[in-house]
């Protein structure tokens, strides 16, 4: 299943939403198969035809919104094949390995945001510099800096994004006798996650039988340590999730979550969090812009309508999530691969993925293009997830990254479900997440 960026537990199995003029049954689960073939007609030929390759991961939306289609008709001469690795975690390695070796690079590859600062500071010099191509002030403020190199070379170009919100049963809140309203909720967690656990205490007290308020506290850890600046490393490198207040914070919270049952323990993405969703058992959900797919696809038609979003709790906007494309500078037609990157992340394209798939533009001039301005959710009671995003996406705080960002979120991400599933108590899962990472990056 084509699906997944794993990084931090981040899953996307099918990432395809229904924005305006979409229905909920338009939601496609992309397959395994790649665009590419097993042939080796790459390059340039005597005839001046050239294909050029794009290896990704996950679903980054280009064949769901018929751009490499448009491309070729834009370009006769020019031919673009995608291969696709379903997990990121399977595809990274492998971008390392073919980096180090100096072959088997694609033409265009993706990057992984949790993977982005460890090929800034390790293997930029394998990349072909953008800063002359691409204008990065058309990228939301912080995105391309994450791309940036102290010496300016900018390695990557923003693809998606994912400001957070809220995704709640309205079904489930009726019935525990909390307000359905996607206002009166926003009001409800104003305070931030503290009061997101409030209302969890809430819905408890008059939940419908075999329901939960969240499906799982690491999600909320995730979204609780995104909405902030500093998270696992310093501005030197350094690693300090030992000592971060956002990670203690996320820690104590998904803690207490799982103390008081307010959590059904599900690891996202996974058969039991598909079928909790299918059977209705999972009252919210911290939603990533990319996450609204996944609750449609896998809830069903018969849940249509028992869904909504409001604004993420607290006032400081997250991000979870979100990818780059880049070119190395090893491949036969830089050039062209460079024109195809800045064409593939232009506000026009970014607007037709976010239709087709619904991940979330980086690139500003897509905010104001209809397809994203007036984008609404019928599965999710016609939610103005193009407002709401946007609005998000603005004031998302500019946060600091690390090498091994990915491998410290899914690190603890494992010990918190550990809390959920096995009753691990939080000081012995804390202990067994430290000598994990501290293993794991040395």
């Amino acid at each position: 299943m084509r699906i997944t960026r794993t990084v931090a537990g981040r899953s996307r199995r099918a990432a395809v939403l229904a924005t305006t003029g979409l229905t909920a049954s338009a939601l496609l689960l992309a397959g395994c198969s790649s665009d590419s073939d097993s042939s080796d007609d790459t390059g340039s030929g005597a005839n001046g035809k050239i294909t050029l390759t794009v290896a990704d991961y996950g679903q980054f939306g280009y064949k769901e919104a018929g751009l490499f289609a448009k491309y070729h008709e834009l370009h006769p001469n020019i031919t673009v094949k995608e291969d696709v690795t379903a997990d990121e975690k399977v595809y990274y390695p492998k971008l390392l390995q073919q980096l180090n070796s100096g072959s088997g690079l694609a033409d265009v590859q993706g990057i992984e945001v949790g993977r982005i600062k460890e090929i800034v500071d390790t293997k930029a010099d394998s990349f072909a510099d953008l800063s002359k191509v691409i204008d990065v002030d058309e990228w939301v403020s912080w995105k391309e800096k994450q791309a940036t190199t102290s010496g300016g070379q900018v390695i990557g170009a923003g693809t998606d994004i994912g400001p957070m919100s809220l995704c709640y049963n309205t079904d489930l809140f009726g019935k525990a006798g909390l307000p359905t309203d996607r206002a009166e909720v926003a009001k409800k967690v104003a305070g931030g996650w503290e009061d997101y656990l409030k209302l969890g205490e809430e819905y408890k007290k008059k939940a419908p039988e075999g329901t939960y308020f969240m499906d799982s506290a690491s999600a909320m850890f995730n979204a609780v340590v995104s909405s902030n600046a500093k998270q696992y490393y310093d501005e030197s490198g350094k690693p300090v999730y030992k000592d971060s207040p956002s990670v203690q914070q996320g820690w104590n919270l998904a803690a207490e979550a799982a103390s008081k049952k307010l959590t059904q323990g599900l690891a996202q993405f996974n058969d039991p969090w598909v079928a909790a969703l299918r059977k209705g058992t999972v009252a919210t959900v911290a939603c990533p812009a990319w996450m609204a797919g996944q609750i449609s696809t896998n809830a069903g038609e018969a849940n249509k309508g028992k869904w909504d979003i409001t604004t993420a709790p607290g006032s400081t906007a997250a991000n979870w999530g979100g990818s780059f494309v880049a070119v190395p500078k090893s491949g036969k037609n830089v050039d062209e691969a460079t024109k195809l990157v800045k064409w593939l992340t232009a506000p026009e394209q970014q607007a037709a993925v976010f239709k087709a798939i619904g991940v979330f533009p980086s690139n500003k001039g897509a905010y104001n293009l209809p397809d994203v301005k007036n984008a609404k959710l019928p599965y999710f009671n016609d939610a103005p997830i193009g407002q709401i995003y946007a609005d998000e996406a603005k004031s998302i705080p500019e946060t600091v990254l690390g090498a091994k960002d990915g491998v410290i979120k899914d690190t603890i991400s494992t010990q918190i479900n550990n809390m959920e599933q096995r009753g691990t108590s939080p000081d012995d899962a804390w202990k067994a997440a430290a000598n994990a990472i501290d293993k794991a990056i040395g």
